[in-house]
């Protein structure tokens, strides 16, 4: 019989990993961005650089970095490793052993490229063809980058200005009436009497691929647009930020392009939903954007990029209208499925969106904590203001400072969420 110094010690099973871990997010040096906001946000010094967009998720091009305990890795190799692990079995049955979101902060000072995303079966034939012509991945006139589709959601942080959606066509008349530029002058009389679904897409293969307008047609383009804007009147908010995107973007005939979009203004806490075929460009400002895991860009101006004028007309859908702008809702059963508890713990709004790959929510926890619920889903949570506090039924806990994201594992149980004042983003799978 062993003495009680020769005993084997007693059998201690491993401790579970916490259902939280920090990520670590890279940034994005885009020229169009700014130097100070995403610096302001995560309170890290300037680099002097423009910093357009800061990334968390596992995009194989930029993935977040996550500690599983094993030290830092890429988020997107430890999925790969262990996908039900880190996305549950039920997203990998709807999406694959793949994270189907991807979640940013974009902070813009300088205008970005007028632009379409396709649907999901335009994605894959498009993918086909080029790879049928064994067009490289990384070649400057590729196109499609993968197989998916990318509808997005933007919420603003502050002021935000963006182009979305073509303007009713009789409206666009008009202001092409006031601006009196021979370069669009005579496409006035062609909206008023013609459909819209017929002259748009002649009027920007006109401009982008036929004519192709000199300097000094843009110029005048860019003088009348600022009269316009120095005379006041119902144009001359959305001819102001034409005419900044033209100095952004000297000499590119995509102007003409935003023309034809309406131009709307963010108040912090309002958002626009993006799906496949709505042109649009973001002009300036701060805003979490929210997008399913994909590439798959056809850009119409506003860029030094390839413009596939084919591609673009081939995936836009031309139809007129103002954009729905989004203000999140209070689920009436104080939560929302699969997601945060707020009766007495502060409150979760949630941003409507049709997207299956995401759901965008913020919550405003109080004093009182939230709980979290860990579903059989994939959850990051981000902090944009004040101080939060993940806390894990065994104890293990966890700061958010402004600027920082977690991820959450699925089913892992309930985690407390707190911070009085503070601001967080929550990104999961769509419904």
């Amino acid at each position: 019989m062993p003495t009680p110094s020769s005993a084997p010690p007693a059998h201690t099973p491993p401790s579970a990993p916490p259902p939280f871990a920090l990520l670590a997010n890279p940034v994005r040096d885009y020229a169009w961005g700014s130097t100070t906001a995403i610096p302001a946000l995560t309170g890290t010094p300037p680099t002097g650089a423009p910093q357009a967009e800061l990334w968390m998720g596992a995009h194989p091009s930029a993935p977040s970095v996550l500690d599983d305990g094993h030290g830092p890795r890429p988020l997107d190799r430890l999925i790969a490793e262990a996908p039900a692990q880190l996305l549950g079995p039920e997203t990998v049955r709807r999406f694959g052993p793949r994270l189907p979101f991807l979640l940013k902060v974009l902070a813009a000072d300088r205008a970005l490229s007028l632009q379409v995303h396709p649907t999901r079966t335009q994605a894959e034939a498009g993918w086909a063809a080029e790879e049928a012509r064994d067009v490289p991945l990384d070649a400057p006139d590729r196109v499609y980058r993968d197989r998916g589709h990318k509808p997005e959601l933007i919420c603003a942080l502050g002021d935000f200005e963006a182009l979305c959606g073509f303007r009713p066509a009789a409206a666009t008349a008009v202001l092409f009436d006031r601006l009196a530029v021979p370069l669009i002058a005579p496409w006035a009389a062609a909206l008023r009497r013609l459909p819209a679904a017929e002259v748009l897409p002649a009027l920007l293969r006109h401009v982008l691929e036929v004519a192709r307008p000199g300097a000094g047609d843009l110029a005048a383009v860019t003088a009348a647009l600022q009269r316009t804007a120095a005379d006041g009147g119902p144009f001359a908010e959305a001819c102001a930020g034409y005419a900044r995107a033209a100095a952004d973007h000297p000499g590119d005939p995509g102007l003409v392009a935003a023309l034809l979009l309406n131009h709307v203004r963010l108040r912090a806490g309002q958002a626009l939903s993006l799906d496949a075929g709505v042109p649009h460009a973001y002009l300036r400002g701060v805003g979490v954007e929210l997008m399913a895991n994909s590439d798959n860009v056809l850009r119409c101006g506003l860029t030094a990029k390839h413009v596939d004028v084919d591609g673009l007309l081939a995936v836009t859908a031309f139809r007129t209208g103002e954009p729905a702008v989004l203000t999140a809702r209070t689920p009436d059963d104080g939560g929302t499925p699969d997601g945060a508890h707020t009766p007495g713990g502060g409150i979760e709004e949630q941003f409507p969106s049709p997207a299956a790959e995401f759901r965008l929510s913020r919550l405003r926890p109080t004093a009182v904590p939230v709980r979290v619920d860990l579903a059989d889903a994939p959850q990051i949570l981000l902090c944009t203001a004040g101080r939060a506090r993940l806390r894990a039924p065994g104890g293990a806990g966890l700061d958010l400072p402004p600027g920082r994201s977690a991820y959450l594992r699925p089913g892992a149980g309930p985690v407390r969420l707190t911070g009085p004042g503070a601001e967080l983003f929550r990104a999961t799978v769509g419904g």
